[in-house]
């Protein structure tokens, strides 16, 4: 059951907030984050550990575009300063509310995101729940079910870490290809943690193109979640065909497109199904503009899913404004209307993130 005084509001690192004061969203980010044991892929020549331990620079920006995940320093986001530089660029070009969807295991910060929100101005609503298997904590076999809702809701009521800023949003909840059990657990206890708060569900799946997304809906089924209230992450990299995205979207959950800003050849860490493939913004787009037309316009989310360096603008990435600068007037040129642009970056966010 909803917390009353929670409903019809979002809650950001600064507090509870009107939905209406939300603006252009950012749906599925990472401010400040480390995630090298969750996520780093250990190379196996010379050349490749050589570079795994390299600083991030010019001199390596070519490798890491098939091997993100294979070097340390590109994996470490927790440079402040660097964070409020990069977002502040989001509020230059419009933007008003960016959710970081880092939780436990991949080193939330409550204070650092509160300190971003206010040196830029941002909203900023910050995840709970639990990232991968292999992220931290280590005692995870050990804790029960309810123990993890438990920790979920005082995160959102409460406050984490001590601190008296709450999450808005349990998520991402890390989930493997074959999912651990772990992480079954792990999706059960936020599921119930979301029947207990009203808060939205944010759903990173695992890498089996189409299976992996269909097993964990049927799980959130099974537990009782609200899939209405639920973002399956990584649509444009998890479900590669319109009729398995027409399934998805039938069981009412969002379909979120964060990777935008991110195409050509998958990096190497996802070669382990050769059915992934990475598409182009603008493939993006289409695929939209096909969900549109089957009548799920209401269910989409776009985003960028920072999560390493080389993604930040000044290291040659998209950055976090490469949505409202180069994507916006791109869906406008293939067909989009301003109603429907809004529809995605403000309403549906607006609607998703707003505890009932």
């Amino acid at each position: 059951m909803a917390i009353s005084k929670f409903a019809g509001k979002a809650q950001t690192v600064l507090g509870l907030m009107d939905g209406t004061e939300l603006g252009v969203t950012l749906p599925h980010e990472h401010l400040i984050m480390e995630h090298v044991t969750a996520n780093f892929n250990e190379p196996t020549n010379d050349d490749g550990k050589a570079m795994a331990q390299k600083p991030v620079s010019l001199e390596i920006l070519h490798w890491l575009q098939y091997h993100r995940a294979g070097n340390r320093d590109n994996m470490n986001l927790l440079d402040e300063p660097e964070a409020i530089a990069e977002a502040l660029l989001f509020k230059e070009a419009g933007g008003g509310t960016i959710v970081d969807v880092t939780n436990i295991g991949i080193a939330r910060d409550p204070q650092a995101l509160a300190r971003v929100s206010r040196a830029t101005g941002l909203h900023i609503i910050m995840g709970a729940g639990h990232y991968l298997a292999t992220s931290p904590p280590a005692d995870m076999s050990t804790r029960t079910e309810e123990a993890i809702t438990e920790e979920i809701v005082r995160d959102i009521t409460v406050g984490v870490d001590n601190t008296s800023i709450r999450a808005g949003l349990i998520g991402e909840i890390g989930c493997s290809w074959p999912l651990l059990d772990n992480e079954k657990k792990a999706m059960r206890a936020a599921a119930r943690a979301q029947q207990r708060t009203g808060a939205p569900l944010n759903i990173h799946p695992g890498r089996k193109v189409n299976v992996a997304v269909l097993e964990i809906l049927e799980i959130l089924q099974d537990a009782g979640a609200d899939l209405t209230r639920t973002v399956m992450s990584h649509i444009d990299i998890r479900v590669r065909d319109h009729s398995s995205r027409c399934q998805v979207a039938k069981t009412g959950v969002y379909l979120e497109y964060d990777c935008f800003g991110w195409s050509g050849p998958p990096p190497v860490i996802l070669y382990q199904d050769p059915e992934v493939d990475v598409p182009s913004d603008t493939q993006r787009i289409r695929e939209i503009r096909q969900l549109i037309d089957e009548g799920y316009l209401n269910q989409i989310l776009i985003s960028h899913d920072i999560c390493h360096k080389n993604q930040r603008a000044r290291y040659g990435g998209a950055g976090y404004d490469h949505i409202p600068k180069f994507v916006i007037p791109l869906m406008r040129m293939k067909g989009l209307t301003d109603e429907q642009i809004n529809t995605i970056t403000v309403e549906n966010p607006k609607r998703l993130l707003c505890f009932i």
